[in-house]
């Protein structure tokens, strides 16, 4: 797939083993919250390509993404290694599973899942919505970000336990209501969907997507 050459504006740590890209947009681009993008770069001769969901509330003149460190990955530790003047190839934006000016919007992430939720959080809050955010992680990113949707009026809950398992988790959705989202490997997604339906969401009307 064609992509095309952007700049790489920045690179920052925003938590344990997890940097923030900020990104050129080309001419024309237009990505919303929630969806991914394909990302490539040249690593020892070969083109590697990954997907990485869009982290930022706009697209206008940069985007960001979030990226989580695998030390024996293909491509994340290449993309750490970036510095702002650097570049990188694009293709997309991609996927269904976005934010489309939900009046109320319930995100729930697991790991890398965050990405997507701060940003699908910030954009809703900018246009005056609502929000909820359910965030799953045992070493969490994003979590500035965090504390000022909480400040701007958005719930936040954070837990290192199973979604399913926590009572704050299951408070907090049974008292929310409007779009469900989910973000993140299959695992948490199924559990997320469970607690969703406990909680007397239809998690068939869940827009997910699904990390692997």
């Amino acid at each position: 797939m064609d992509g095309t050459e952007v700049e790489v504006k920045s690179v920052r740590n925003v938590g344990p083993g997890t940097i923030a890209l900020e990104i050129e947009s080309p001419p024309g681009f237009d990505a919303r919250p929630g969806q991914f993008l394909q990302v490539a770069g040249i690593v020892d001769g070969e083109e590697i390509t990954r997907h990485y969901t869009l982290s930022s509330p706009t697209a206008t003149e940069t985007f960001e993404i979030t990226v989580g460190i695998d030390p024996d990955g293909d491509l994340s530790p290449w993309l750490a290694e970036r510095e702002a003047g650097d570049t990188v190839s694009i293709a997309g934006p991609f996927g269904r599973s976005y934010y489309e000016g939900e009046a109320r919007v319930i995100v729930l992430a697991g790991g890398p899942g965050i990405g997507p939720a701060v940003g699908i959080g910030e954009r809703a809050l900018a246009d005056g919505n609502d929000a909820t955010i359910v965030y799953r992680d045992d070493e969490p990113a994003h979590e500035d970000r965090l504390r000022e949707l909480e400040a701007d009026g958005a719930t936040v809950v954070l837990t290192e336990e199973a979604v399913s398992e926590s009572e704050e988790v299951r408070t907090v959705l049974s008292r929310a209501d409007g779009r469900s989202f989910v973000y993140g490997f299959a695992d948490f997604l199924s559990d997320a969907l469970d607690v969703l339906a406990a909680t007397g969401h239809d998690p068939d009307e869940a827009k997910t997507e699904n990390f692997g």
